[in-house]
């Protein structure tokens, strides 16, 4: 059972569990063969079952071309699909694409291309809904630009929501990154953003529900040398 629970989860799912046990078997002896201690016991179960889902480890192998294709970074539903000026760190337009992550979705995240990581940053910030198209600036994030051997350089960002107050990220700066491979980790409700070159075709649509390690975000276009 353990092998499917993400590391991130392992205290807090123990946590979660103690205090649940603790109100059960309460109710148990002090309010035996009543509909509260049954409903409540029915919640419990539902709320575990719910932290479950959120902290389980996806097993998948990436499948698909090393160089040239953009993983899916976390499972979750494209919210935005749009042509941005990026400043920060590129100072040109670029395609913007973000993944909602809602309490329902595994919050692993993992690695969208091959290649080093140039920039790694943390920035605090606020902490409203993630789905808002300003929680992409004004939500404490992690910045990860990671340049590719032959298909230009992308920006990440993961971003903590209203809820989420943790981002966890397992790469380092001048770290060689492979497609595919664990990325962090952000508690509760959150998003990440990827930002592509202008040329890149984008294989998903708005709203659609796409999963790490299994949807490809992009294609990218081959740097003219």
């Amino acid at each position: 059972m353990l092998k499917y629970i993400h590391k991130e989860g392992k205290a807090p799912l123990i946590k979660i569990l103690s205090v649940l046990l603790v109100i059960n078997i309460t109710l148990f002896f002090c309010l035996p063969d009543t509909l509260f201690t049954v409903i409540v016991f029915g919640i419990s179960l539902v709320l575990f079952a719910m932290a479950l889902n959120f902290y389980k480890r996806p097993h998948r192998v990436y499948k698909g071309d090393l160089h040239g294709l953009v993983n899916a970074p976390t499972d979750g539903k494209v919210v935005v699909i749009e042509k941005v000026f990026e400043k920060e760190f590129f100072n040109e337009e670029r395609i913007q694409v973000s993944i909602f992550m809602s309490f329902f979705n595994a919050h692993s995240n993992w690695v969208p291309v091959s290649g080093k990581i140039t920039h790694l940053s943390h920035v605090e910030g606020n902490f409203r809904a993630a789905y808002l198209p300003k929680s992409s600036h004004e939500n404490e994030h992690t910045n990860i630009v990671i340049e590719t051997p032959e298909h230009g350089t992308i920006l990440t960002k993961q971003i903590a929501g209203a809820v989420a107050r943790r981002i966890i990220t397992y790469v380092e700066k001048e770290e060689e990154v492979h497609i595919g491979s664990p990325l962090g980790f952000i508690k509760l409700g959150s998003r990440m953003d990827i930002y592509l070159p202008v040329d890149s075709e984008i294989l998903v649509d708005l709203g659609e529900e796409v999963r790490a390690n299994v949807t490809f975000l992009a294609r990218l276009s081959q740097v003219k040398r």
